[in-house]
C-alpha cells in the first residue's frame, strides 16, 4: 500500500486512524481492500466511518432490555427505549395500573406514542421533563454511537406533587370518557401513581444520563465489532 500510494508508513496508520484509510489488523500485520486503494488512487473521498450514520438495528435490545428493567424497579418509574418517532423498542416496563389502562385502549396508546414523540423530538436540552397527555411526568436521555442520536431512554409515568383531589378526579373522569375505559377503574389505579418530590426527580435525571450512557457504550462496542467483521469479510470475499 505504501508503494501504491506513495506515501510512508507513518502517514498509513494516520489515514487509518482519521477514516481515509479502511484496514483491519489480523494478527500482527495489516490488511486493506482492494478497492479502498484504488479508490485512494482514483481520488475518490471516502466517507469517514464515524460519518456513516447508525440506525436501530446495531442496538443490542437483548442487552439493553435487562438493564431497563431493573432500572425502572429501583427508581420506581415505568421506562421504555424508543426510536426518534416514539415507536417503542424495548417492551415498555413497570408500568403502574393506571398507565396499564390507558395502555389497553387504542386512542390512549396513540397519545401516549405521541407524547414520547414529541418529548424526544424536543431541540432544547434544558428541558428535561415532559407532561404527557395524562398529566405525568417524564424524562429523557439520548442514546448514542459516536456522538450520534440512535435512540430515546424515556422514564417517567410519575407526579411531582401531589395533585388536588377535585380537580384530579375530574382530568381522570375526562380521560375515562375520552378512550373509553370505567371511570371507577381508571380513578382506582390513579391512587397508586407515585409522587417523586424534587429531590427524587433530580435523581432520576442524574440516573438515566447514567443508564444511556451504559446503552451507547454497549452499542458502540457492538458497532465497532460489526464493522470489523464487514472489512474482515470484504478482505476474505477480494483474497477468495
Amino acid at each position: 500500500v505504501q508503494e501504491l500510494l506513495h506515501i510512508d508508513r507513518t502517514t498509513i496508520y494516520r489515514m487509518l486512524k482519521d477514516g481515509r484509510l479502511l484496514g483491519v489488523k489480523v494478527g500482527h500485520q495489516w490488511r486493506f481492500p482492494a478497492h479502498e486503494v484504488n479508490d485512494l488512487l482514483s481520488g475518490a473521498i471516502r466517507v469517514k466511518q464515524s460519518e456513516r450514520p447508525y440506525s436501530v438495528d446495531i442496538l443490542p435490545l437483548h442487552c439493553l432490555q435487562p438493564i431497563q428493567d431493573v432500572f425502572a424497579e429501583i427508581a420506581e418509574v415505568g421506562a421504555v427505549t424508543v426510536d426518534e418517532n416514539g415507536q417503542p423498542l424495548t417492551r415498555i416496563f413497570n408500568s403502574g395500573d393506571f398507565c396499564k389502562l390507558i395502555y389497553e385502549s387504542k386512542q390512549g396508546y396513540k397519545a401516549c406514542r405521541q407524547s414520547w414523540q414529541k418529548l424526544v423530538q424536543q431541540t432544547n436540552s434544558s428541558q428535561k421533563y415532559f407532561s404527557c397527555h395524562a398529566g405525568l411526568q417524564y424524562t429523557s436521555a439520548d442514546i448514542e454511537i459516536k456522538g450520534q442520536r440512535v435512540a430515546y431512554f424515556i422514564v417517567g409515568q410519575f407526579l411531582e406533587n401531589s395533585p388536588e383531589p377535585e380537580k384530579f378526579a375530574e382530568s381522570v373522569q375526562t380521560l375515562s370518557y375520552k378512550y373509553h375505559i370505567d371511570p371507577s377503574k381508571l380513578l382506582e389505579a390513579s391512587q397508586g401513581i407515585p409522587i417523586h418530590d424534587n429531590h427524587r426527580v433530580t435523581k432520576i435525571n442524574q440516573w438515566i444520563e447514567r443508564v444511556s450512557q451504559t446503552f451507547g457504550q454497549i452499542s458502540t462496542e457492538r458497532a465497532d465489532l460489526t464493522s470489523r467483521l464487514q472489512q474482515i469479510s470484504e478482505i476474505s470475499i477480494v483474497n477468495i
